[in-house]
């Protein structure tokens, strides 16, 4: 492997090992916010507990998260000198904002929440928690926008050979951030509420705590639900967009070299062949493309060998052909990983309105354990997607990724640091799964009379007879 495909490899595993715990920190503060924004509504010290016993999934995950993303812009600065310096102007603003702005809120309101129980009053401690998830949203934002000029480059002009950012409204009003910012922020919520109603299905299923654990899934799995719905309408948009800025990438996700016919259909399963560029056995659904890409039953897609021919003329000789295989599949696999989890939270949000959720259906429970891995599989396909799809190019149009790397950096440095990085990556990887196994083992501290006291599943009289004769 040369230092440019070495670079790539290190990009991508330091983007996805990061990418488990951002989106952990984003969807598990704002659940447990709302828990506390319960405590203090209903007065019910059940949510105060659950506030503080998802609290510590949270304060587990941005301590441990915290050295993924410093370690990110190492490897920026090691292999990837010359793109730094290219869109240096333009990042620097949005970066510079996230850290001073976004990361300063989120760390000092935290600190604040973890300390203040006992010290501040309920409105002020309910502040800061929302303040962290708002802190945590804004960093996204940020960073985000500086992944849109990647995509999209807008409000720059090319000075001297680097990108200088001269108009900041632009980089904000980018559409690419317009679609990525909200998709990529809901499969973050869907991320948390997935953790949060599968570690509550694991304990209803041994029977513990189930008054606690029926309370933390009912809020999870409306949440769940909510932001999976939301993923799919964003998604849908973000695809429609990309079709007329980076049709190119698009095409390769749907594996399709010709222009498709009028109308066009949607392939749900082909055997990729790049070098032939041409696919074997495929199974089309007739019209769904055209639907999905126009939001009618007719049109046309472009197809890769066109595009190819058209960005030769715009950009010179060279390949714009993106890894097809791979392009195409973590697609289908985001895709996927996204049905199913809609699926799974309707069904969840069904058996909590049926208020079955005392004697849970065991598979479903089960299911529900296991798709705590559907947020992390959808996520890391869906950057996969992104960022392959994205070649030859590091910023789309203006700076192609053999021209991004570090000129002086030899293959042997790029070797360490990728080993080094990878080893540190995967302790860090263990230790969160053990700390969050161990926590959820443990269970939260409850006192007998909130083992047995319900007020959202008894009614008056099974309340009386419980305190006076016990469970």
């Amino acid at each position: 492997m040369d230092i440019v495909d070495l670079g790539r490899l290190q990009f991508a595993i330091t983007t996805i090992f990061h990418f488990v715990f951002v989106p952990i920190s984003i969807g598990l503060s704002l659940l447990v916010a709302i828990m506390e924004t319960m405590y203090v509504v209903k007065k019910n010290d059940l949510y105060k507990k659950m506030a503080k016993f998802w609290g510590t999934f949270l304060l587990i995950n941005f301590a441990v998260g915290i050295v993924t993303g410093i370690m990110q812009e190492f490897q920026f600065g090691m292999n990837w000198s010359d793109f730094s310096r290219f869109v240096g102007d333009v990042f620097g603003t949005p970066l510079a904002i996230e850290a001073l702005l976004a990361f300063f809120l989120e760390s000092t309101f935290i600190g604040l929440w973890v300390f203040g129980w006992d010290r501040l009053s309920k409105g002020v401690h309910l502040a800061c928690i929302w303040l962290v998830s708002i802190g945590t949203i804004l960093s996204a934002l940020w960073i985000l926008a500086a992944n849109s000029f990647m995509q999209q480059p807008v409000g720059f002009a090319i000075n001297n050979g680097r990108a200088e950012m001269v108009d900041f409204f632009a980089l904000l009003t980018n559409g690419q951030l317009l679609y990525e910012f909200p998709h990529t922020v809901f499969a973050a919520i869907a991320t948390g509420a997935f953790l949060v109603a599968g570690i509550s299905a694991w304990k209803l299923l041994k029977k513990q705590d189930v008054t606690f654990f029926v309370q933390s899934f009912k809020i999870a799995i409306v949440v769940a639900l909510i932001s999976s719905l939301a993923i799919a309408q964003f998604g849908h948009g973000q695809a429609q967009y990309l079709v007329a800025t980076q049709p190119m990438k698009m095409a390769a996700s749907e594996g399709l070299w010709k222009t498709s016919a009028d109308p066009a259909p949607w392939t749900v399963f082909a055997t990729i062949d790049p070098e032939k560029q041409e696919n074997g056995f495929e199974i089309k659904i007739p019209y769904l493309l055209s639907v999905l890409t126009y939001n009618s039953l007719s049109g046309s897609v472009p197809g890769m060998l066109e595009l190819q021919a058209e960005y030769e003329k715009t950009y010179g000789p060279g390949n714009y052909i993106p890894p097809v295989r791979t392009t195409f599949w973590s697609f289908r696999i985001m895709v996927a990983g996204g049905s199913a989890m809609i699926l799974l939270a309707l069904y969840g949000a069904y058996l909590a309105l049926r208020k079955k959720l005392e004697q849970p259906n065991k598979r479903f429970m089960q299911l529900m354990v296991a798709g705590i891995s559907l947020p992390f599989i959808a996520n890391s396909a869906g950057w996969i997607m992104t960022e392959v799809g994205r070649q030859p190019w590091t910023v789309f149009g203006l700076l192609r990724v053999e021209d991004s790397v570090s000129p002086s950096i030899s293959t042997g440095a790029v070797w360490f640091s990728l080993i080094a990085f990878t080893t540190i990556y995967l302790i860090l990887l263990c230790l969160l799964a053990y700390l969050f196994a161990r926590v959820a083992k443990k269970g939260p501290e409850l006192d007998g009379h909130e083992e047995v006291e319900d007020l959202q599943l008894q009614d008056p009289f099974d309340r009386v007879r419980s305190e006076r004769y016990g469970a």
